[in-house]
């Protein structure tokens, strides 16, 4: 029997003790669909967000794939073997709860996020939470933990339904999805408990370059949904192969001038980084307002 998320997101006091001090702003990249770039945008938030002068923490929750943390292993032997440094996140190490009695594992799961978060206030402005593409003990506190929620859809009908359960496609009248409803309860208790609110976005990922028929539905539906389930949305990543590329030697988008890299700077390069710089403008995160995109 899954626990209700009131008992899974950390107290009101016990919240304040964690973030005294610098309050970071947590962002959790999640959604509970596997496939839609959660990682990808993950990374390259992050590491946007230093080019931009902020300290940032990340906990990576995917504690099977650990594809954030495989990207920064491989971005750090890539640093090395070209005698450079690179921007590289602070990570914060998670680890899974071991008991098995299910009140025991989420109460040792608590405290291990609660001493991750700890770990990470201490220096970060903000903290990026990559979550699994799966409904876990972990993935709800983080949620309930979060000051931003941005969740990558690929843009596609299909991925509607992590959205909302629309049976015969009358999207007026969709059911909002399992996952919508979970992230209905965080803002709920963090509006209560906290006198805080999350800012949900999501994000159309991985765009066609064509200007389909489908893609304008697609828009439309999302507007539909987004005045249903009180979402703001982003236009989010176009579909480039550059982003397969990237992962083998730890690169960003943001690193393809550095010395070493064998990839070619090119126009769809600078397009694509506009989009990362509108995700950004979209995010309307307090500590960027009024600075300049620099990168």
């Amino acid at each position: 029997m899954q626990t209700p998320l009131s008992e899974n997101i950390v107290e009101t006091r016990e919240q304040s003790e964690i973030q005294a001090g610098c309050e970071p702003h947590i962002i959790v990249v999640g959604n509970e669909k596997g496939g839609a770039g959660k990682s990808t945008v993950a990374v390259h938030l992050a590491l946007a967000l230093m080019r931009m002068g902020q300290n940032v923490g990340v906990i990576d929750l995917d504690t099977r794939q650990r594809t954030f943390s495989r990207y920064m292993e491989n971005r750090t032997h890539w640093a090395e073997a070209q005698n450079t440094t690179l921007p590289t996140p602070e990570m914060a190490e998670i680890k899974l709860g071991t008991s098995r009695h299910l009140d025991e594992l989420e109460e040792e799961e608590q405290q291990n996020w609660r001493a991750s978060l700890k770990a990470l206030q201490k220096n970060c402005g903000f903290i990026v939470v990559d979550a699994p593409g799966s409904n876990t003990h972990l993935s709800r506190l983080a949620h309930g933990a979060a000051d931003t929620i941005l969740t990558p859809i690929n843009d596609s009908f299909v991925d509607f339904d992590l959205l909302a359960n629309s049976a015969g496609g009358a999207l007026e009248k969709a059911r909002p999805s399992l996952y919508s409803e979970m992230v209905w309860e965080a803002r709920k208790h963090k509006a209560s408990c906290e006198h805080k609110s999350i800012d949900w976005v999501v994000m159309r990922n991985r765009m066609s370059m064509i200007n389909a028929r489908n893609k304008q539905k697609v828009a439309d539906g999302l507007v539909t949904l987004s005045n249903r389930l009180g979402f703001r949305q982003a236009q989010g990543f176009g579909e480039r192969v550059i982003y397969r590329e990237l992962f083998p030697s730890g690169l960003t988008l943001l690193d393809l001038t550095e010395k070493g890299s064998a990839i070619q700077f090119s126009m769809s390069h600078v397009a694509a980084r506009q989009e990362l710089r509108d995700l950004l403008i979209v995010l309307k995160l307090k500590a960027l307002q009024g600075a300049p995109l620099s990168f």
